[in-house]
């Protein structure tokens, strides 16, 4: 042991010997061999990318209004994290290594993602985009429902609309299991517990061939289809004519009714051909065909009218429903009622 080691022994027992100071990660020193194991932050992505575009540490932390010390802290514990070197520093700008373009590359699809998923929910969460499945069994060549969903296209362009069809009785069951949305179904639906809203009203038609003697009538009375062959439809609001013919026709058995599961316009065509005459809703004038004409049905208070209700889940937390319903109330407000629609 020297001279000196008591010396310094009893300085340090008297004040205190000092301890050199823990060295601190030195920003301008070159990036260690290894990467951290730190995660990469997805602002650190932003910022990497900003740099590139400036081409200045200076003039892209002006842009963002960070401190540039800040901005070049950030970038070399990124660099740092990722164990390379992403630019070079030079008097004349901040420029990409090899590594740092193709880094920067993938930063830029990966931000271009975030930010399109983030607006697509936004929008989904507003009842902008998302998925809405509407459930039908009236023609969409006319009348109100068509009306409805072009306006609704309109208005919600980013909205996948799929639309179902069936009998009433099946769109309620369908809307009961959670499979369809909201359904469109004529006349009211005594089983649905749940929310529901009157909406519009569609006359009664009855197509006919051109050679029948109705087309000599502007209108058609209930009680001459009694001696005519009719064609049902199995689908869309076949069963609600159904009922309607068997409770306005008395003597059910002398009702003439067939019945065809096929497309409203092979039921035009077998209209054409002879086969029968066609109860229908005035939404199916537009799918007129060749000698093929319709007339409105009457009864002793004048016109037929199925009255059409929406019918839906209350719990139903889809946002597209929500703006459907809406645009639902503006077009028809004096037939909906005052309380809320979800």
């Amino acid at each position: 042991m020297s001279d000196s080691e008591p010396a310094r022994r009893r300085a340090a027992q008297a004040g205190g010997e000092r301890k050199p100071p823990p060295r601190t990660k030195d920003v301008d020193a070159e990036v260690p061999a290894r990467a951290s194991t730190d995660l990469v932050e997805f602002r650190d992505l932003r910022l990497a990318v900003i740099t590139s575009q400036h081409r200045s540490l200076r003039q892209a932390a002006e842009a963002i209004n960070i401190r540039q010390s800040t901005l070049s802290r950030r970038l070399r514990d990124l660099e740092y994290c990722l164990g390379s070197v992403l630019f070079e520093r030079t008097n004349g700008g901040t420029r990409p290594t090899v590594e740092g373009q193709e880094f920067l590359e993938a930063a830029k699809r990966i931000i271009e993602e975030v930010n399109a998923i983030t607006v697509r929910l936004k929008t989904r969460s507003r009842g902008e985009s998302g998925r809405l499945t509407i459930g039908v069994h009236t023609s969409l060549a006319a009348g109100n429902l068509r009306a409805t969903l072009i306006e609704y296209r309109r208005r919600f362009p980013e909205v996948e609309a799929q639309l179902v069809d069936g009998s009433g009785e099946h769109l309620i069951s369908d809307l009961a299991d959670a499979t369809i949305d909201v359904a469109f179904v004529a006349e009211s639906e005594p089983s649905w517990q749940d929310r529901s809203l009157s909406v519009w009203s569609e006359r009664v038609v009855v197509a006919v061939p051109d050679t029948h003697p109705f087309n000599d009538q502007e209108v058609v009375h209930w009680h001459d289809l009694k001696r005519e062959p009719l064609l049902l439809p199995s689908r869309g609001p076949g069963p609600e004519f159904n009922k309607l013919l068997r409770s306005k026709g008395g003597a059910s058995d002398s009702l003439r009714l067939f019945r065809h599961d096929v497309s409203l316009d092979r039921l035009l065509t077998l209209v054409s051909l002879g086969w029968g005459l066609l109860l229908a809703l005035e939404g199916a004038i537009g799918s007129a065909q060749s000698r093929v004409s319709f007339r409105e049905v009457h009864d002793l208070d004048g016109p037929m009218r199925f009255t059409f209700r929406a019918y839906w889940r209350q719990a139903n937390s889809n946002p597209s429903l929500s703006t459907f319903l809406e645009m639902l109330r503006e077009r028809y407000p004096d037939l909906s009622a005052d309380q809320p629609l979800i």
